[in-house]
């Protein structure tokens, strides 16, 4: 076997420096404060579960993601966690199941993925959030896109995009206006999604060839999607986007594209995605879903999640350093006095140290900092 040289990490993984370190605690908490300020109380689930636990959580091709390990205490497969968000479920069905709904949750930890993407190649990421266990009504969504949207603002991000989707239109279409058999239904999702024209009229849904140019800044797309005779089967969830993007409307930019569906398999009426200025990709989305519960019942929710490692990679969170270089013999009160002040002290352990080899910003004079 080959020797693995010293510092290589596997691939998608990697350390994070100072001041990238600080950076990304520094937002996590800006996120979490910003969530905990809304009433959403904080839990912190394991990195890892059992497998079959953690299978059962997950949407389908989910499970795919799962890097497993076994237990050498209970001889078990398990399986370290690729998202948070199916852990929040668990908890809300289970330990939290008597709690009067609805639950309001915020999280923020550390997540690893069996295979990165090409937009985002790490495979340990951080992620934060918070899940609304209990309600998907339009007041709901508005209040998670309103935390959302703070938390962002919050850790820095300007210029923010939320881009809203409706991840069931081509099912409530076709069980009324326009109609579809059973087997066109996920063919027609999917090239909805792709934009293509000429494979959905190949399918014989010509009525959905409109649904492809309503898509773009809200109020327009809105004016779109109205235009499309639907028997009324459409009235309720435009007029709920049109309400939650009202509630957002001085604090971001609000698109609609009604047939996006990449990532939003498992969300009901409603998905979004979030956008930054001068951040690449999408930093978080969200949307509402429904809990599977062991007694089989289902209960609505909705919620968010983001992602904290494209804001430090796009220089967020970082902060001005004050390094005050404390001389040999520098004694404890002063020191004391100087940290409560709001100084980061390094004393000098040698006389052979230094506030340039100790990469200071200042120096103590013996009686106040002194710029160097």
């Amino acid at each position: 076997m080959t020797k693995i040289a010293p510092g290589l990490l596997p691939e998608g993984l990697r350390d994070r420096l100072p001041p990238e370190a600080e950076a990304a605690a520094r937002l996590l908490r800006s996120v979490m404060d910003s969530v905990a300020s809304y009433g959403y109380e904080r839990v912190s689930p394991p990195l890892a579960e059992f497998e079959e636990g953690m299978v059962g959580q997950l949407k389908s091709d989910g499970a795919q993601d799962l890097l497993r390990i076994i237990d050498p205490v209970s001889r078990r497969t398990l399986a370290l966690r690729p998202d948070i968000t199916a852990q929040i479920g668990r908890i809300a069905s289970t330990r939290m199941a008597g709690r009067p709904r609805p639950v309001r949750l915020g999280y923020g930890g550390e997540i690893l993925r069996l295979r990165a993407t090409q937009l985002r190649p790490e495979r340990q990421l951080v992620q934060a959030g918070a899940e609304l266990i209990g309600a998907d009504s339009v007041a709901a969504a508005s209040e998670i896109l309103s935390v959302a949207v703070d938390a962002l603002a919050a850790a820095g991000v300007s210029d923010i995009t939320v881009d809203l989707t409706l991840p069931d239109l081509v099912p409530t279409l076709a069980e009324g206006p326009f109609p579809l058999a059973p087997e066109l239904v996920e063919p027609v999702r999917t090239e909805l999604d792709e934009k293509d024209a000429g494979a959905i009229a190949a399918l014989g849904a010509d009525a959905y060839l409109p649904l492809i140019h309503a898509a773009g800044p809200v109020d327009r797309a809105l004016t779109q999607m109205r235009a499309i005779d639907a028997g009324g089967a459409l009235k309720s969830r435009l007029d709920g986007v049109e309400a939650i993007a009202g509630t957002l409307a001085s604090r971001a930019t609000i698109t609609l594209d009604p047939t996006e569906r990449h990532g939003f398999e498992y969300q009901s009426w409603l998905g979004f995605s979030l956008f930054g200025a001068g951040i690449g990709g999408e930093i978080g989305r969200g949307g509402s879903y429904v809990i599977n519960h062991a007694d089989g019942t289902e209960e609505p929710a909705m919620g968010f999640s983001l992602y904290v490692d494209p804001l430090v990679d796009a220089g967020l969170g970082t902060k001005d350093k004050k390094r005050l270089f404390l001389p040999l013999g520098t004694d404890a009160a002063t020191a004391n006095q100087l940290r409560a002040d709001g100084w980061r002290t390094v004393a000098a352990l040698t006389n052979a140290d230094s506030a340039e080899t100790l990469d200071c910003t200042h120096r103590y004079d013996g009686s106040e900092p002194q710029e160097i």
